[in-house]
């Protein structure tokens, strides 16, 4: 069974683009969600594995969404152009933070960091 990404990201050649990359690797994914409460609302339905969050979306800040899958220790990704790791390790310390753009290698091998981590790495 493949690991299950939710993807937040309201940019939508980036969103695609993003998914694409995380597909092709072997992943199913959930979204792309331009907004808060369609991610939450995929969230909600079935948990994710691990979840990559741009931090403004078309409806607000990803940060609700963000605590309730920490709450549910499902590992974050942001994925930003507007905030650095400062800022959201301020908010989400054991998050993992990568600035856009950010290439489709250094995606991949951060979503496979994150969830050897996390105890839940494909292989």
């Amino acid at each position: 069974m493949s690991q299950r990404i939710l993807v937040a990201e309201d940019e939508m050649i980036v969103a695609f683009d993003l998914c694409d990359t995380v597909e092709e690797a072997g992943f199913e994914v959930e979204g792309p969600h331009a907004g808060v409460s369609s991610a939450m609302l995929a969230f909600q339905k079935k948990k994710p594995d691990l979840a990559i969050l741009d931090i403004s979306l078309d409806d607000g800040n990803v940060f609700p969404l963000a605590r309730m899958l920490a709450q549910e220790n499902v590992p974050i990704i942001f994925h930003s152009g507007r905030h650095t790791s400062e800022e959201v390790s301020a908010h989400f310390p054991t998050a993992t933070t990568l600035m856009k753009p950010c290439p489709p290698a250094e995606i991949l091998q951060t979503v496979n960091a994150v969830l050897a981590q996390s105890g839940s790495a494909r292989g």
